[in-house]
This record gives C-alpha cells, sequence and structure tokens, in this order.
C-alpha cells in the first residue's frame, strides 16, 4: 500500500485557502516528503500526519516557494525528539543552501545527510521502493521525481520442487537474494514468474513541457503535475516564466497514458481551478483539479480486486 496526499497545491505564496506546493507519500512505514513551502507543517497537521517520521525529504529546486518551510519542519522535529538521520535529495548546491537555512536551525538532535543529483536522470534504491530523479526545463536547475514500488513474480512451489532447491530457501530466493551451497547456485529467477505490476507516482511542478516527463511518467498509477495557469491568455506567461499551463499538463498525462492526473501549483491569481477543468478534460478526461490534502491510497492489482 502507498499513501499519497497532496498537502499544499499553491504556487509561488501561500493563500487563507491554499498552502504551498508539497507532496507526502508513505509506504511500508517509511515517509518521502517532496518539496517542504511554507506551510507545509500546518499542512501536515491538517491531515492529522506528524513530520517525526519523515525519513527523506526531496526538493525539486531552490525557489523559496519549494523549500522556505525546511528550517521549521527542523526544529519541529527536534523538538519532538527526533534522533533517527534525516536524508535530503536535490539539485546541485543542496548542502550549501540547507546550510543556509540552518542560520535559524543550527542544533539538532538527529544527523543530516545532503545528497545532490548528479546527472540529469538518477535513481535512488532505498528499502522496497525506488526514488528517481529527472531533469526538467524551469529558470533554475530543477527536477521532477517518479517513486516506484517494484513487485516480483509470485513463487512457484512445483518449480522449486523440480529443481531440488531446499525449502529452507525459498523465503530469501523470494527476497531477491542469491544463493550458494555445496557448489550449487541458486537464484530468485529459478523460482519466481514474471515481475507483477507495482506501484508508481509522478511528481514535476515549474517547468516547460519536456519529453523527459513524458517518459518517466510513463506506467504511473497517479502524475501529479503544475497546472499555473488555466486562462487561455496566459501562454506566453507560461512561456516566459518557464512555467505550464493546465492544458500543456493535460496534452503530457495523454502522451504518457496514464489513468490520474493531478494539477496543483497553482497561481496565486487563479482563485478556481475546477473551472477550467471542463476544457482541460477535453484533452486528457483523467484530470483532476485537485485541493490541498487530497489523498489516495494505492493498492497492488490483486490486492483492489
Amino acid at each position: 500500500m502507498l499513501d499519497v496526499s497532496l498537502l499544499g497545491t499553491g504556487g509561488m505564496m501561500p493563500l487563507p485557502y491554499r498552502w504551498l506546493t508539497a507532496l507526502m507519500l508513505r509506504y511500508n512505514g517509511k515517509s518521502i516528503l517532496i518539496d517542504c513551502g511554507e506551510g507545509t507543517q500546518i499542512a501536515l497537521r491538517e491531515k492529522g500526519w506528524s513530520p517525526k517520521p519523515i525519513d527523506i525529504i526531496c526538493f525539486t529546486h531552490y525557489h523559496a516557494d519549494h523549500i522556505s518551510g525546511l528550517p521549521g519542519m527542523l526544529l519541529t522535529m527536534g523538538n519532538a525528539e527526533r534522533t533517527e538521520p534525516l536524508l535530503l535529495i536535490g539539485p546541485k548546491g543542496l548542502t550549501r543552501v540547507v546550510n543556509a537555512l540552518r542560520t535559524i536551525a543550527p542544533e539538532l538532535p538527529f544527523e543530516i545527510n545532503c545528497v545532490e543529483i548528479t546527472e540529469n536522470e538518477q535513481e535512488f534504491a532505498f528499502d522496497g521502493f525506488r526514488l528517481k530523479a529527472f531533469r526538467v526545463n524551469h529558470s533554475v536547475l530543477c527536477y521532477g521525481y517518479s517513486c516506484m514500488v517494484d513487485r516480483v513474480g509470485r513463487f512457484d512451489k512445483d518449480r522449486a520442487l523440480e529443481q531440488g532447491i531446499p525449502m529452507k530457501f525459498w523465503s530469501k530466493l523470494q527476497k531477491g537474494e542469491i544463493i550458494e551451497e555445496d557448489g550449487k547456485k541458486y537464484t530468485p529467477d529459478m523460482v519466481l514468474g514474471a515481475d507483477r505490476k507495482g506501484l508508481k507516482v509522478t511528481y514535476c511542478t515549474d517547468t516547460r513541457p519536456t519529453e523527459s516527463i513524458v517518459n518517466n511518467a510513463v506506467g504511473s498509477d497517479i502524475l501529479i503535475l503544475e497546472g499555473m495557469y488555466g486562462e487561455a491568455d496566459k501562454l506566453d506567461k507560461a512561456k516566459e516564466n518557464k512555467h505550464m499551463t493546465m492544458y500543456e499538463a493535460a496534452k503530457i498525462a495523454r502522451a504518457a497514458d496514464v489513468p490520474e492526473l493531478w494539477l496543483t501549483h497553482y497561481s496565486p491569481s487563479l482563485n478556481h481551478p475546477e473551472e477550467f477543468m471542463g476544457e482541460v478534460r477535453k484533452i486528457f478526461p483523467g484530470a483532476i483539479a485537485a485541493k490541498d490534502g487530497r489523498t489516495k491510497e494505492l493498492n497492488f492489482e490483486e490486492e483492489c480486486q
């Protein structure tokens, strides 16, 4: 099960009815936060979730509306007596930016580890899931992220018995381990069927449309993209500021053939994003004008039946 919660949907500045864009993912006891603008802590509290168990914070880029909430978040974690290390992932310059922000949060009871993205596409593997960062096209260095939960094939007891594989190795082979004993080598493919469909969420804000978004969104259960502007006359402004319109986001979702698109990162002038959804859904019927706190629980296919 993968919990997906879009904590805030605003761009540029928080509003009384809309916090700045931040996404929380929870899987198998791990919590991943992507972006941490001003108000993210309040959005978490409104959701009823605690910041203490956050294991990883990823940043798309270092504009204030995506990272200015970090010092307060760190202090809150410290006040909650957190001692476990915290991993931060972001574009080049992460260590410098975090150290500058920590001027007002200098003493913490836990270690912070910064990992800077060095490639146009870079993958990070964790216990049970992967994060992939991919470069997009904004006015500063910026990345989107895909979170992927892989699922191996079913264990085939008959194949294991036919090949004489000792039962004591079955569980380890199911977990992907390779075992050697008495000159014999046992590999997971000897007892597992084809990989089954896993879970995937792709998140990207602050960019012009790029092929990298389409390519990385393929296979996603949910695609979350900025819909900065809905007004028909804002395309030139979107191009100038390296942002995206709702209609451009819808075309990306259509090209990637995803089942669901959540729009986010609205301009402060966009008071009612849902007003534009009629035209947006003509391009991509699965588009949703997401509101703060929108949440969905993703389950593996067999569990949904």
